[in-house]
């Protein structure tokens, strides 16, 4: 059996983690939480820095000896931390952790702010690319930095990428000599030198209204910049959403995206899909991307015509094609994965038929908008529009 300790402020956090340090006669440390404790000499000391696996033999070792095994990290290891790769190497059954709070939980005890709607992003061995997309996601977002992906990196690549505002704290040494948290903005961020070993938070300075929907979608169509009238209805997306049947990963095409108001609003439903519009239009391409970054989502945009677009993209989960014509819906349905489902629109019958023919499922959406007149309303016919739908 391995205890793993976790330490705040260089202390073991409450009596259980206390009485297995002291029961230990084995003692996994680095260096400085060795010197922070201050443990018996009588103890076998094991240093865990550089290289891990050399440490895990040795500690392989004393388990099979029978001896009792304390393993110590900063915070709650098993938070981003050494209790995954304890549990891949012994097996969890094996592992008794004590945590102490860990420094996402600190650096936003710090700023008086709640966290458990945070989202947290590891920078430790992995792409800036994925923080750089969760802060332009969500509303609420801590990021642990690294020596090779500093604070002041991530706000270079956060402006870069045309993220909108943020209140910056940047949370270095928590619970230890030389504790400092530091506010600021996305441009102060970009510009600074922290340490490299810090929690960033990124929050979005604009409060949400208590009566604010969760979840929502066929929003108006004032919601985004368009050309002339070229959108997807609010009430014909709103079908196009529910015949998507967004999956929580993978892959999406807009196709013939127009103002990108489909892919936007998948991004906003599904955060962690890859949405990819393709429009032919350069002028549109661009109000795709404001409107992306208007409504805080992170759509990638291709700029030519179908089906010759399609060259060189993802294999997609889910189509869904607003322009293009039936070439572009035969060639989409023929890169679709296997399961994945393409949905289509089309305002003439002929191409309605068509979509119906290959994708096997179709309806025709005629709504009617109140118009305000003398004290009451008529009702404004909008024009019909087709919903093709198939799975693969």
């Amino acid at each position: 059996m391995i205890t793993v300790v976790g330490l705040h402020g260089g202390e073991a956090f409450g009596r259980a983690a206390a009485d297995a340090l002291v029961d230990a006669e084995v003692v996994v440390a680095a260096p400085r939480h060795r010197e922070q404790l201050r443990l018996a000499m009588a103890q076998e000391h094991i240093e865990l820095a550089g290289p891990l696996h050399a440490a895990l033999d040795q500690v392989a070792a004393r388990v099979d000896d029978g001896y009792a095994v304390a393993v110590v990290a900063s915070g709650d290891p098993g938070f981003f931390g050494i209790v995954r790769l304890l549990g891949e190497r012994f097996g969890t059954d094996q592992l008794v952790v004590h945590p102490a709070p860990s420094s996402v939980a600190l650096a936003f005890g710090r700023i008086g702010q709640n966290w458990d709607d945070a989202v947290v992003v590891s920078a430790h061995g992995r792409p800036i690319d994925a923080a750089v997309d969760a802060v332009a996601r969500f509303p609420k977002v801590a990021v642990l930095t690294a020596p090779q992906n500093p604070p002041e990196a991530l706000g270079k690549a956060l402006v870069a990428d045309g993220c909108p505002a943020r209140s910056v704290a940047v949370a270095t040494r928590l619970g230890e000599a030389g504790e400092a948290v530091t506010r600021t903005d996305l441009d102060g961020l970009a510009a600074g030198t922290f340490d490299p070993m810090s929690v960033v938070l990124l929050v979005d300075p604009t409060p949400v209204a208590p009566d604010e929907p969760a979840l929502s979608w066929g929003l108006p169509e004032q919601a985004f910049d368009h050309r002339g009238g070229l959108i997807t209805k609010s009430e014909v997306r709103a079908v196009a959403l529910g015949k998507l049947a967004l999956p929580r990963h993978g892959v999406l095409w807009d196709v013939g995206a127009g103002s990108g108001s489909v892919g936007i609003e998948c991004a906003r439903l599904s955060p962690r899909l890859r949405v990819i519009a393709v429009e032919r239009n350069e002028d549109d391409a661009e109000r795709i991307r404001a409107n992306a970054k208007r409504h805080g989502v992170a759509v990638e945009v291709v700029v030519g015509s179908a089906p010759a677009a399609f060259a060189g993209l993802p294999q997609p989960d889910r189509v869904f094609v607003g322009g293009g014509g039936m070439e572009a819906v035969r060639a989409a349905w023929d890169a679709l994965a296997p399961g994945g489902v393409l949905v289509a629109t089309h305002v003439l019958v002929d191409r309605a038929a068509e979509a119906w023919t290959l994708l096997g499922d179709s309806v025709q959406i005629s709504a009617s908008r109140a118009v305000p007149i003398a004290d009451g309303f008529r009702l404004d016919a909008q024009n019909p529009v087709f919903v093709s739908w198939g799975q693969r």
